[in-house]
């Protein structure tokens, strides 16, 4: 069974930094396409920044200079670096990765790590 689990959320002051980690585990042959994606309360789930299995990346434009998306294939893990954070940046970010398991490719979802920007 796939299983993605992030961690790094929480509270932090306009201007500041966090850092989100998203580990997947499980029987995993594969995996392509990670990213991560956010929902504001009361808004759809958006993307925010992709990252291929051969290192490129995609960044909603909102987020360009602010966030880089990096990851690491030995660890099955996609990281999250959000500097100059901003209270717009408040949501819940939600990891995400195309899987090959003994199941056929599919998208697997984490469960969500709460993001608030604030004063």
């Amino acid at each position: 069974q796939v299983q993605l689990e992030e961690s790094g959320g929480g509270l932090v002051q306009p201007g500041g930094s966090l850092r989100l980690s998203c580990a997947a585990s499980g029987s995993i042959f594969s995996i392509t396409g990670m990213g991560w994606y956010r929902q504001a309360p009361g808004k759809q789930r958006d993307m925010v920044a992709a990252i291929t299995s051969g290192g490129s990346t995609n960044y909603a434009e909102s987020v360009k200079g602010r966030f880089t998306i990096s990851r690491d294939d030995n660890k099955k893990t996609v990281y999250l670096q959000m500097n100059s954070l901003e209270p717009e940046d408040t949501a819940v970010y939600y990891c995400n990765a195309y899987i090959l398991s003994k199941s056929p490719w599919r998208d697997y979802w984490g469960q969500g790590t709460q993001v608030t920007v604030s004063s």
